[in-house]
């Protein structure tokens, strides 16, 4: 499933690649979070839902982030699928790491599963579940950001829908938070992905801070971060 909404046009050639690199694609159309149409139903909260508590309030475009993997993984629930590929229109592919890829998902994947597949190569491991060459299937002591590639099982779809009603911050900062989500985070790595954005009209999340907000943001990201770090996944 390729995450894309039809109004962004400039991303639309790379939707048509990954439609011909990926095997059985299809394209699912993006909740516009700036619609308040469309997250009418979204129960929204400030950064206090969970712990640790999240210092920043969750942007529109966060929120159809959000709400369109939501909609991807009732996909998965309604369809019956074992598991399925969920990926964003700004990710480029190696056909080649991504056959191998494919091969390790289909020798390891459970419906229990949520793999992702990060550009960034920096995830260290907790458990090596396998190899392939220099290609690892791992269990990561901090889960990255980030979801631009991930494979999600069916009833791993199911626990994390069950627990976003309510969203208080980022999807991708909330799936860090095994502690909260009951879900295990693995990683595929390295795998050939990279992101275009900056390619094809930029990041449709990101946006300018003002230069005197900046430090106490960066302040406030550190001191986040660490809480992450004091609660790493464990074999």
């Amino acid at each position: 499933m390729i995450i894309h909404m039809s109004a962004s046009v400039a991303r639309r050639p790379n939707v048509d690649r990954l439609l011909r690199d990926l095997p059985d694609a299809q394209v699912v159309e993006a909740v516009n979070g700036r619609d308040p149409a469309q997250i009418a139903h979204v129960q929204t909260f400030r950064g206090e839902l969970h712990k640790p508590a999240y210092p920043f309030a969750l942007k529109a475009a966060e929120i159809g982030v959000f709400q369109s993997h939501r909609k991807c993984w009732q996909l998965i629930v309604d369809q019956g699928w074992d598991y399925a590929m969920i990926v964003e229109d700004d990710l480029a592919i190696s056909p080649p790491d991504m056959k191998q890829a494919r091969g390790l998902i289909a020798q390891h994947m459970t419906p229990d599963m949520y793999l992702r597949l990060p550009p960034k190569l920096r995830e260290v491991p907790s458990q090596i579940i396998a190899e392939d060459g220099t290609m690892r299937l791992i269990l990561p002591k901090w889960i990255g950001l980030q979801c631009c590639c991930q494979v999600v099982g069916r009833r791993a779809a199911e626990r994390l829908l069950a627990g976003s009603d309510g969203i208080d911050r980022p999807i991708d900062t909330w799936l860090q938070m095994h502690w909260v989500t009951g879900q295990p985070i693995h990683t595929l790595l390295p795998n050939g992905l990279s992101e275009i954005a900056g390619q094809i009209g930029g990041s449709t999340i990101q946006q300018k801070t003002r230069t005197s907000g900046k430090l106490m943001r960066e302040l406030q990201r550190a001191w986040y971060r660490l809480q992450v770090k004091l609660r790493p996944q464990r074999p």
